[in-house]
């Protein structure tokens, strides 16, 4: 069933280079110069149409990435032959609901559309619905075919809220996602030897590791949220960059596989992929869009008010968080880099530290932590619980049961 032809509007208005928000924010600035608006107004107006780009940039930009993922690992092959959306949603994709036509979102409702189809996918992806994987499909024989693909930072630093099924629902940009088995969806690829397939699927849900490609070494770490980063410089578990644009680059040149340079004279990288700049123009509007992602707020109830005010004086006294979650960021990214034997997560030989440009880890932000569990750049505390009573024992403090709990309230407020 060709569910994509439903709503051939809607695939045009998903593109990277569709005009949507993008356009509608560049108009906004041209009206406001144009009316004589203040130089603030136009400022607000320009800084928005730049954030709108940005958000297209991270949800549907492959920086040609297609390279990688279709001419070297052949993923075209095995989603065709064998991802159907049931085994897609179970290593952890994602499909973004506002992006099915209401005739497709009846089908899946009363069965008629196949979920365990690989075609029902290759139409999913021609409605560019599956969260941070873009597929080109182009009629062979009269059939809709898969004949490239790649991937975007929306990959893995969104999610949805679940709110048509499991997996299906509106976008959450910015939220790690850590369902997802990035290890076990690349060990499909046809071009991998079998060790390295052990490898990527020893990673599990929620892990990936940045460096893998580069030193050949296998210490993956979680997803890491790519909200809350304003105003914080060193925006990574090592602080190797000093804004979210150098990590971004890393990402799109060394692990998307997208066609741009970088250079990282600490690490002797010199990574040049193609010979078109796919990456470099784009990162202003997408550093733009990240930074305006908000830290999202607990939800209502989910912790205990009067005991995470108990809390907060713990947080800043007895359990001496604020030493280094300091300010209103709640970290000292931003002036100090920590040695590795600082680290709460299990002992590594070598350090995750150890394989960066600074061997150094920073103080992760708080805000939102509610939301990201596992913690720790390992993910080896599974709760907040496991956190606070890890510090507690390994920094000797001392805390009794009710400062404890208190404690772990307050973190679930921030």
């Amino acid at each position: 069933m060709d569910i994509a032809s439903r709503h051939p509007a809607r695939i045009a208005a998903r593109t990277p280079h569709a005009l949507g928000a993008v356009t509608a924010a560049a108009a906004l600035a041209a009206i406001v110069t144009a009316c004589g608006g203040s130089s603030d107004d136009g400022a607000a107006a320009q800084q928005a149409a730049l954030t709108a780009q940005g958000q297209q940039i991270f949800r549907f930009e492959t920086f040609g990435d297609e390279a990688k993922w279709t001419d070297v690992l052949r993923m075209n092959e095995p989603i065709t032959a064998a991802v159907d959306p049931t085994t897609a949603l179970s290593v952890g994709l994602k499909v973004d609901a506002d992006a099915l036509p209401p005739a497709v979102v009846a089908g899946i409702q009363n069965g008629s559309i196949d979920l365990h189809s690989p075609a029902t996918t290759i139409a999913l992806l021609k409605l560019d619905a599956v969260v941070g994987i873009k597929g080109t499909v182009t009629a062979v024989n009269g059939v809709d075919t898969l004949t490239r693909v790649g991937i975007t930072c929306a990959l893995c630093h969104s999610t949805v809220d679940d709110s048509f099924a499991p997996g299906i629902g509106k976008r959450l940009d910015g939220r790690p996602n850590r369902d997802l088995d990035v290890g076990a969806i690349v060990a499909l690829s046809p071009a991998l030897d079998a060790a390295t397939k052990t490898t990527l699927a020893s990673w599990g849900r929620g892990k990936y590791d940045p460096r893998f490609n580069i030193d050949g070494l296998s210490k993956p770490a979680v997803i890491p949220p790519a909200y809350g980063l304003a105003g914080i410089h060193s925006i990574t578990f090592t602080g190797d960059g000093s804004e979210v644009a150098y990590w971004n680059r890393y990402v799109a040149v060394t692990q998307m596989g997208g066609l741009g340079t970088f250079d990282e004279p600490r690490l002797n990288l010199h990574i040049t992929n193609g010979t078109t700049d796919l990456v470099s123009d784009k990162l202003p509007a997408l550093q733009a869009y990240q930074l305006s992602i908000a830290a999202p707020p607990p939800p209502a109830g989910s912790f205990d008010a009067a005991a995470a005010a108990r809390g907060k004086v713990v947080f800043e006294g007895a359990g001496q968080c604020a030493t280094c979650h300091s300010g209103p960021l709640y970290t000292d990214a931003n002036t100090t880099l920590h040695p590795v034997a600082d680290s709460m997560a299990e002992p590594e030989s070598p350090s995750y530290a150890a394989r960066s440009a600074t061997r150094m880890y920073r103080t992760s932000p708080l805000a939102g932590v509610w939301q990201h569990a596992p913690y720790f750049h390992d993910g080896s505390a599974a709760t907040l619980d496991d956190v606070v009573r890890l510090y507690d024992t390994r920094r000797s403090l001392g805390l009794t049961a009710q400062q404890k709990s208190d404690l772990v309230q307050y973190l679930k407020s921030l």
